[in-house]
């Protein structure tokens, strides 16, 4: 198919679908009603396009399909995959590819659970196709997860058909730049209506394909406000990871990452720990990243993104990518999917940040609706001593200067443990600073090798991470 530059309805896009004759498939729609397949029926020549269109709504029924489900959950990403390999399975069972030289095959499917009578729980579904771009190659799967915005089950149900009918024609159209086909997803859809958390492509159309990089596309383009991915650089849903557990984040550049950024971490994870009184496997660590800071030097580097969430998997740690420029919003995000502790890790620097009042200008209930939001039931931050490089001062919760106006604010979470010190740090790591790093790793300079992790090290020289390769060949022809 020809790609059309501009952007088409629904019906422009079903119609074009159906009237190729090499593209033929099936829908199995469960949740929402036919919400896709039907815009494929209304534009016509769908007798070209579709094969079977079927919504097995009855649990029983869809088990005597698909099989059952643990915890009897079928609103998730197993059951969708499952849904698309066994459709395809059928279509090259029934239909010879003698009698039907040059067709793709497709399955289009979704699970989904619109907004409940009470309006308690907003919805939310996995969304994928399984499809061909050439009848001799494996299948190509994309599949997403969305979660719904709008108040009403119809509004739903019309949003969850016009991305089900974008998925398909960016597939066919697009599948050649994946950060097109992403953007393609919103056409004629507001990014108010729904967020799409949760992507991931694979098969041969997509072999190089970095699934951290089709993320970061969601945060970038306002699809959502954060994205994870874990130490094998697989992406995750939020909602699974982060699901009634105790959550320690720390948020930094990792530019690269330093040893005082793994003493941080780990003393501060140690009295976590201990006040959460959690275990391992009721707790989740994240480092975060925000779009602000990726874009600091200007446009995002996407080589630079993906040099720093290297470093952070190779050490074995998850990593959330967010729009968060400021710390309420982080913690407001995490509330969403536990009750239970929340930590922050952050050096003093960080926290002044945080009691200044110009940070919330944007806030009709300026910094105390922040506040509110931040020093939460349960939330605590795990403060990190800072050493003044001109100075020399070292400040700490207990010398640091808010504004005059802040004080006794300052003094109550102080007080009430709110804010605590950590302790046991390594006072050998006060005046390494990220910034001198990286210049010296620019430079070609020596002695940065002993502030970082040995692991870190060796990777920024193997692959030339931060500007070490620009730095070593400008060494070389000098």
């Amino acid at each position: 198919m020809s790609v059309i530059n501009q952007k088409l309805t629904p019906k422009q896009k079903a119609l074009a679908i159906n009237l190729d004759p090499n593209i033929y498939g099936t829908f199995a729609e469960i949740g929402a009603g036919q919400e896709t397949v039907r815009h494929f029926f209304r534009a016509g020549g769908a007798s070209q396009t579709i094969a079977k269109a079927m919504s097995a709504y009855d649990k029983d029924f869809s088990d005597a399909i698909y099989g059952k489900e643990v915890r009897n959950r079928y609103v998730t990403q197993n059951r969708l995959r499952k849904m698309l390999r066994y459709e395809v399975s059928l279509i090259e069972e029934r239909l010879s590819r003698e009698n039907a030289p040059g067709r793709n095959f497709f399955s289009y499917a979704n699970t989904v659970t619109t907004i409940n009578f009470d309006k308690t729980m907003r919805g939310h579904g996995w969304v994928g196709l399984r499809f061909q771009l050439d009848e001799k190659e494996d299948y190509n799967e994309i599949v997403f997860h969305v979660k719904f915005n709008e108040n009403d089950t119809t509004l739903q149900q019309e949003t969850l058909g016009g991305l089900g009918v974008n998925l398909i024609y960016g597939a066919f159209n697009y599948a050649d730049n994946p950060r097109r086909l992403i953007e393609s997803l919103y056409d004629d859809i507001s990014t108010d209506n729904v967020e799409i958390d949760m992507i991931d492509f694979s098969g041969p159309a997509f072999t190089y394909v970095d699934n951290r990089l089709m993320s970061l596309q969601l945060v970038k383009n306002g699809m959502t406000d954060a994205v994870i991915f874990n130490p094998q650089g697989n992406n995750m849903l939020p909602a699974d990871i982060l699901y009634k557990k105790n959550i320690f984040a720390v948020r930094g550049s990792f530019r690269p990452v330093t040893l005082v950024n793994i003493d941080m971490f780990e003393r501060g994870l140690e009295m976590f720990m201990k006040d959460s009184a959690c275990s391992f496997e009721e707790k989740e660590v994240l480092f975060e990243i925000t779009i602000s800071n990726l874009r600091a030097a200007g446009d995002i580097d996407e080589r630079d993104f993906l040099d720093r969430v290297d470093v952070l998997a190779r050490l074995g740690y998850t990593v959330i990518i967010s729009n968060f420029s400021e710390y309420y919003r982080l913690i407001d995000y995490f509330a969403h999917y536990t009750g239970g502790h929340i930590g922050v890790a952050m050096g003093v620097n960080n926290l002044l940040d945080v009691f200044d009042e110009n940070y919330y200008k944007n806030l009709s209930g300026g910094i105390l609706e922040a506040f509110g939001k931040f020093f939460r039931k349960d939330m605590k931050v795990y403060l990190y001593p800072y050493k003044d490089p001109e100075t020399h001062e070292l400040l700490t919760s207990n010398n640091l200067k808010v504004n005059d106006s802040l004080k006794e604010l300052y003094k109550y979470f102080k007080l009430n443990q709110r804010i605590v010190d950590i302790q046991d740090y390594n006072p050998n790591f006060s005046e390494i600073y990220s910034r001198e790093i990286l210049s010296k790793i620019a430079n070609h300079e020596a002695g940065w090798e002993n502030q970082v992790p040995e692991d870190v090290a060796a990777m920024i020289k193997e692959r030339g991470m931060f500007g070490y390769k620009e730095a070593l060949k400008l060494k070389e022809f000098s």
